[in-house]
């Protein structure tokens, strides 16, 4: 796009599978310690689920498609907005898994306010005015990211000539097979550098 003379004038993007998958599964039956570990035994999640939930894999996300977008910024320079306490991150996974039902009442009292404004919950990296950031999100029903599914993700571009609608881009988001149909996607591609 940028090669054809257009501006990316914003990104707003939900590019983790995993945290996807956990808010679309989370509801009253499911509080967020089980919708976790429900990621993880899908396969979606990696062994040590805080690698997921700590943001630093959309933080990475967020910094590629900005560079690509011709933005000069680093992960330092993204504001991050979390939704797990920084003391989940700390000490072994063993202890993470006994700590995170402490919080279940307080996604529940969460969960039950946004289905009550019919809003649903997405982890969002945003690139506006230059600045990156990450964070969890309430968005309503005429949001394109409401409608997002189990692990998929999606980017909006915000161009000069994608101005009133934006670009979308959408699909598989987790997944063994996803994954490595991208790393070897990516070796095809450096094998045909010359």
């Amino acid at each position: 796009m940028r090669n054809s003379g257009d501006e990316i004038l914003k990104i707003e993007a939900v590019v983790s599978g995993t945290l996807n998958y956990i808010f679309n599964v989370l509801s009253a039956d499911v509080p967020m310690s089980k919708a976790i570990r429900m990621a993880r035994e899908a396969g979606y999640a990696e062994p040590d689920p805080r690698m997921d939930l700590n943001g630093s894999d959309v933080i990475r996300k967020i910094v590629i498609l900005s560079r690509e977008a011709g933005y000069k910024i680093s992960k330092e320079d993204v504001e991050k907005h979390l939704f797990i306490p920084d003391e989940y991150f700390e000490g072994p996974v063993e202890e993470f898994w006994q700590k995170i039902p402490q919080l279940d009442a307080h996604f529940e009292q969460m969960r039950q306010k946004a289905e009550k404004e019919r809003h649903r919950f997405r982890f969002v990296a945003t690139l506006e005015d230059g600045k990156a950031r990450v964070e969890l999100r309430e968005v309503d029903d005429q949001h394109p990211f409401y409608r997002l599914e189990g692990s998929n993700n999606v980017i909006l571009l915000t161009t000069a000539r994608y101005k009133e609608q934006p670009m979308e881009i959408k699909g598989y988001g987790a997944g063994a097979a996803v994954t490595a149909a991208g790393v070897f996607a990516d070796i095809i591609s450096i094998a045909n550098i010359r």
